[in-house]
């Protein structure tokens, strides 16, 4: 870490005037002596940049040079760093940090999508032109989760990362669990209240949060962000009558981000997960966060908070501006470019992990022994069943917890299983634990 005593105000430039944008406005303002005191010196914005000029947005812009071209924004001679809360891995975002960087700017982005698919090539510009990149705001809002990684447990090895890293996904398997509601009604409701998008693939199919792990799962492991090695699945196929199998043996089902140093590699992966109720991440519901860093030295550490909004984001921004305006940085990664390791992505196929399988079967004879063979014949041991009274002839639930297995034997069980005439519908597979 540098650190470099700086005068005169640090000017901002805020490209994109969204939630985010006017949030870190309005916290600049109304927390302007705090941030003076601890940043050394004023940080002021100057400038500002968004499509539409007459949105009311609940914060004055009255005296701030407006810019409609954000790549404009970039390099305004009236300002010193550039805050780029666009949004979006391509466009006027990626255009407008690659332009401050090659203006010599320090740029803070809350962009996770841009971070997780281009992160390696704009942390090699920012580091050969010699400016912070910094992204604090990037994963889980206000928890300050880069910085527990970069800074705080930086003497450790990290063994794995792991958290609840989308609001929206535990908002809606909260109410699930607490109203017993199935999926979809659940997220009509939260679509509603503003909790979930319009359109709410980019949460609920697991994007945002491997977005936010292949970053986090970088800077653990000193290595290049690697989005598309990341096995991805979200919440969509979760029903109500899965969470309430789960709360009977014992488990809440989670969305979780994983990313975990094994022998050979790093396995990365998003997915719902059975974590045990006595787990401290399984009391994390409704629109919180949750990280979980486990160090060699460090031990376990949990960070837990509200992961997005406007409040919680800018707060996560101007701890960055902070950080800029004291002249203190810290490489990119973690670790100067040189010095990233080389450590491979492990396929999900060579995963190990115990395994939540739900069928819906016929009632009738045999049905038990065809299902276990199968299992057998793949090798996959059974812990214990559940099945809740007999309707003979009539679909009936079936759920089966295995031992410890690999993942490639345990989905050629579950495509075999689907096969068999008795079996009605695709069989609900869930991993179990939070490792």
């Amino acid at each position: 870490m540098s650190e470099r005593p700086l005068a005169g105000s640090l000017r901002v430039g805020i490209a994109g005037l969204g939630t985010v944008g006017a949030g870190t406005l309005a916290l600049l303002r109304q927390n302007a002596a705090i941030v003076t005191a601890r940043a050394g010196r004023p940080v002021v914005v100057t400038a500002v940049s968004a499509r539409d000029r007459t949105r009311d947005r609940g914060v004055s812009v009255e005296g701030l040079t407006w810019h409609d071209d954000p790549v404009a924004l970039a390099t305004d001679v009236g300002v010193d760093v550039v805050v780029e809360v666009i949004g979006g891995s391509e466009g006027p975002a990626q255009d407008t940090v690659r332009a401050a960087i090659r203006a010599g700017k320090p740029v803070v982005t809350a962009n996770k999508a841009l971070l997780a698919l281009h992160g390696g090539t704009l942390a090699a510009e920012a580091e050969a032109a010699g400016v912070p990149l910094a992204f604090e705001a990037a994963v889980a809002g206000g928890i300050p989760a880069i910085k527990a990684l970069r800074e705080g447990l930086a003497a450790n090895e990290i063994r794995a990362i792991s958290g609840i890293l989308n609001g929206t996904c535990n908002y809606i398997l909260t109410v699930m669990r607490e109203q017993g509601r199935d999926f979809a009604e659940v997220l009509a409701d939260a679509q509603r209240l503003g909790y979930a998008e319009a359109d709410p693939a980019f949460d609920i199919d697991g994007v945002d949060a491997a977005h936010k792990l292949a970053i986090l799962a970088a800077l653990a492991f000193g290595r290049p962000v690697e989005f598309e090695a990341l096995h991805v699945e979200g919440i969509r196929r979760i029903s109500a009558l899965d969470i309430a199998f789960a709360k009977e043996l014992g488990f809440r089902i989670k969305l979780l981000g994983i990313a975990r140093r094994q022998d050979g590699g790093v396995e990365m992966r998003v997915h719902p997960a059975l974590v045990p109720e006595g787990e401290p991440i399984a009391q994390v519901d409704g629109v919180f966060n949750a990280v979980v860093a486990e160090g060699d030295f460090s031990g376990r550490v949990m960070l837990m908070g509200r992961g997005a909004g406007a409040g919680p984001t800018a707060s996560a921004v101007v701890a960055d501006l902070i950080d800029i305006a004291r002249g203190r940085f810290t490489p990119i990664w973690g670790a100067e470019g040189h010095a990233l390791e080389t450590l491979p992505a492990l396929p999900m196929s060579a995963h190990q992990g115990a395994y939540y399988l739900r069928l819906m079967v016929l009632d009738r004879p045999g049905v038990i022994a065809d299902v276990t063979a199968v299992l057998r014949d793949e090798g996959v041991s059974l812990q214990s069943m559940l099945q809740h009274g007999r309707a003979p002839g009539e679909a009936v639930p079936i759920v089966l917890v295995t031992h410890e297995t690999n993942e490639a034997a345990m989905m050629t069980a579950r495509a075999r299983i689907a096969a068999l005439p008795a079996v009605l519908e695709p069989p609900a597979l869930i991993r179990i634990g939070v490792a």
